[in-house]
């Protein structure tokens, strides 16, 4: 086994999980699933067997990550964060067909007790506040908060917030790693990369 899995743990067979990833504490990662390398599961996650998980990603203790979300590399999901995969559902109606794709794009954070709505895009290094409600698609970069979730700045991929307008252009350093950021047209780019 290249990966750790604690005793409590349950992985079916047929599910994928890379190289030096940690499978904590009544993780049940299910037939189907691809969980890419270096990943951490923490406790009481459930991985099912339509999810993608990339590289380096970090899924906090109580995460479902459900049938038709994609997380791509290096995302933070936050203890308790929550994916849904249908719009309507119903207990008396069967909607396994309907599932609607969810994707958090490379780097992005979403914070502790989150809820993203199936069918959105998270953008590269966005940052989504703790207890957000994600109802529509987040640009790159952007600090997403509130219910509905709304943009209230502007992330480096460092995870600072970056001193930018919401509209407009402008330039900003990042205070951790001194990238220069610019606005333009709405999108934020790493001039320093």
């Amino acid at each position: 086994m290249t990966f750790f899995r604690h005793e409590s743990a349950v992985v079916d067979e047929g599910a994928s999980i890379g190289e030096g990833s940690r499978v904590w504490h009544f993780v049940h990662v299910c037939a189907g699933a691809v969980v890419g390398r270096d990943v951490t599961l923490g406790q009481n996650v459930f991985v099912a067997s339509g999810a993608r998980i990339g590289d380096g990603c970090r899924i906090q203790n109580n995460v479902s990550i459900y049938d038709g979300v994609v997380l791509e590399e290096r995302v933070f999901a936050g203890p308790s964060a929550v994916f849904t995969n249908v719009v309507n559902p119903r207990a008396g109606v069967e909607r396994k067909d309907e599932f609607r794709q969810t994707l958090v794009r490379a780097g992005a954070t979403l914070g502790a007790n989150c809820t993203i709505l199936c069918g959105v895009a998270i953008g590269e290094y966005a940052f989504v506040a703790a207890g957000a409600v994600v109802t529509r698609d987040v640009k790159d970069h952007a600090l997403v908060v509130g219910a509905p979730a709304r943009q209230a700045g502007w992330m480096s991929r460092h995870g600072e917030k970056l001193a930018l307008p919401l509209d407009g252009d402008g330039e900003a350093t990042c205070p951790a790693t001194g990238e220069l950021y610019r606005l333009s047209a709405g999108e934020v780019i790493c001039l320093t990369l």
